[in-house]
């Protein structure tokens, strides 16, 4: 991981700062994969439907992205396959545009990026898909016990402010227009507005049809963060306290590792976990 991480700065000093932070996570309720389905099975029942649904539409997405520029024309790329502790794998892909596609200011923002709730008489397709995967929580009073939670405050700041237009944020992000409307019902106790809404492109969300978060890296800040998080490693989930001085590393590392069923077909079937685009021997 220290490696990538290295090889990713060589790109940033060749290529420049990323523009654009991009997270798509599967979509276990995808037609391809519930059709495949017996009459008692989940998808959790089938890792390799999971795994192998996920990667293919991960290739096409990649397709529109980088080769037909539905983001801008690319310049270099890389990214990193994860998974979650519930077994979904999401992708995490950062992307350095051409000079000329560069998203400068807040128009520019807003013609790849956006952090609203569509209106249901005007778009009811996108209305519905983004009420359905862009949604962050309930966290904060609503549900204290959120994962996103630490120290009584969501970590990722929802819910956000309403803001008229988008403007540059003083932290790595721009802030996204959230104009004030009338609140959703998505359930019995529970009503959303543009405040919850995660920033999405889309013709990505309308087209895939799953979570697809988009962000703008606005600020040269950003960039170190970015990698790092990018390129954080493998998550942990037990550990042990022993008396004395002796550590058996090995088997340190079979207790602590985590390896979900996805993963493991994942890896099975070798499919790639992590790219960089150019390689840091060509530059």
């Amino acid at each position: 991981m220290t490696q990538h991480y290295e090889d990713g700065m060589a790109i940033v000093l060749n290529s420049g700062k990323p523009n654009t932070f991009l997270t798509m996570t599967c979509n276990p309720s995808w037609y391809e994969i519930t059709s495949e389905l017996l009459p008692f099975q989940t998808p959790q029942d089938r890792p390799d439907l999971l795994t192998r649904i996920f990667r293919s539409k991960f290739e096409q997405l990649k397709d529109d992205v980088i080769n037909r520029g539905v983001l801008g024309k690319v310049k270099s790329y890389m990214y990193v396959t994860e998974f979650q502790k519930r077994g979904l794998p999401h992708v995490h892909m950062l992307l350095v545009l051409e000079s000329n596609d560069k998203l400068r200011n807040p128009k520019d923002y807003d013609s790849v990026v956006r952090a609203e709730i569509p209106k249901l008489e005007c778009e009811p397709q996108l209305h519905e898909a983004v009420v359905k995967h862009m949604i962050h929580g309930p966290c904060g009073v609503l549900n204290r016990r959120s994962p996103c939670m630490k120290d009584g405050q969501c970590k990722k700041r929802y819910p956000k402010k309403f803001c008229d237009e988008t403007r540059q944020g003083t932290d790595s992000y721009p802030e996204y227009r959230r104009r004030f409307d009338e609140p959703i019902s998505i359930g019995r106790d529970r009503s959303i507005d543009n405040r919850w809404v995660v920033p999405y492109n889309p013709w990505l969300v309308l087209k895939y049809d799953c979570h697809i978060n988009v962000e703008v890296c606005s600020s040269i800040k950003s960039i170190k963060y970015l990698y790092k998080y990018v390129y954080k490693g493998l998550d942990r989930v037990s550990m042990e306290v022993h008396k004395g001085s002796y550590m058996d590393e090995v088997q340190q590392y079979v207790d602590a590792r985590w390896i979900c069923a996805p993963e493991a077909i994942w890896r099975i079937f070798r499919f790639t976990l992590y790219r960089l685009y150019p390689s840091v021997e060509r530059l």
